[in-house]
């Protein structure tokens, strides 16, 4: 199976940087290098723990964008701020927050069909 890649516009205030992401269906969380999130001069929110493929764990600082896919839109979605090595890469949650999946066929993102229950109260 080959790799999927999309375009994205990243923005913070009045910055904004095209990106390539890796379309990561493994990933929960979208990642930023940090020439990228350096150039938007994002400030932490906070920390997480991650677990790599390997078993390793590492600690990366965390962040908030608003990011552009074309087509899709804008949203705003919760970022990893990437270290020395680590790439874009495009997670779960943000492609869940944009209803969107990933289809390992065809190799690109299509809308989900997102279910929902609702309670029905019984008119009497």
């Amino acid at each position: 199976m080959g790799l999927v890649f999309v375009e994205g516009v990243v923005k913070h205030g009045e910055r904004s940087v095209r990106v390539r992401f890796l379309v990561d269906s493994g990933a929960t969380y979208t990642v930023l290098a940090k020439d990228v999130w350096e150039k938007l001069g994002l400030k932490p929110l906070g920390e997480m723990e991650f677990i790599l493929a390997d078993g390793t764990v590492i600690k990366r600082r965390i962040s908030e964008v608003l990011l552009e896919l074309p087509g899709y839109g804008e949203r705003h979605t919760p970022v990893v701020l990437g270290e020395e090595g680590d790439v874009n890469l495009l997670g779960m949650v943000t492609l869940e927050i944009f209803g969107l999946i990933l289809d390992p066929f065809r190799r690109e993102l299509r809308p989900i069909r997102a279910f929902m229950k609702t309670l029905r109260h019984p008119t009497s």
